[in-house]
């Protein structure tokens, strides 16, 4: 596929690596930096969704998302593991459902941008009932990201578990992010608790980037 993800924001919090350990399957190995896990809260608008030889699909192709995840590893091989993925579109949480084995969650959803601040909400419907409303106000230019901004924000490949329990992975590619500061002015989230992780504690890691554009793969045997 290819979609670009516009107005993303990196939402983070540490865990203990044992904590998210649990909750992924065989084979998938929780990727650590500074021996924290991080798990994290991330909206964004997906616009322009499209298939090798055909347009954009209007309607389908655009809507806000807001997901959770954390770090792993596979054989060495890194990526981003889903917890879950929240649309306000059924039919492509189904799709994506049935050929990426990815968590999608439908119900209500917007997220936008004005004035420096970046606003989003979610009242999940299917398969179960969660929620999120989140507000930042966005800072400046990171112009030379942290080792761990980049640890957070570099991810070329999604894992997920199909059938029978098998391992998948998709590759991902795009530019390189262009992140920027930004804060939390109100966050009142439940996805996060949702995915039977502990309430998050402390302050949370924040970052901002405009968006890229991106090539997913089929996926494959991980």
């Amino acid at each position: 596929m290819k979609q670009q993800w516009c107005d993303l924001a990196y939402i983070h919090w540490k865990y203990d690596p044992a904590v998210v350990q649990a909750l992924l399957p065989d084979g998938i190995e929780v990727d650590t930096f500074d021996g924290s896990a991080w798990v994290g809260l991330i909206p964004f608008s997906m616009r322009n969704i499209s298939f090798p030889g055909i347009p954009p699909v209007p309607y389908f192709g655009s809507f806000p998302e807001v997901n959770v995840r954390t770090y792993v590893k596979r054989n060495g091989v890194p990526g981003v593991w889903f917890f879950s993925l929240d649309v306000n579109r059924l039919i492509p949480a189904a799709i994506a459902r049935a050929t990426y084995f990815i968590p999608y969650c439908w119900g209500k959803a917007t997220h936008r941008k004005a004035n420096g601040r970046l606003f989003t909400s979610v009242t999940r419907r299917w398969p179960s009932k969660s929620s999120t409303k989140i507000e930042l106000v966005l800072g400046e230019k990171i112009d030379e990201p942290s080792q761990l901004a980049h640890f957070l924000s570099a991810r070329w490949g999604l894992f997920s578990q199909g059938f029978s329990g098998r391992l998948r992975y998709a590759p991902v590619d795009h530019e390189q992010w262009t992140l920027y500061s930004a804060s939390v002015l109100h966050l009142d989230d439940k996805l996060v608790t949702a995915a039977g992780l502990p309430t998050p504690v402390g302050e949370p890691h924040v970052m901002f980037s405009p968006g890229v554009s991106v090539r997913i793969g089929k996926p494959r045997k991980a």
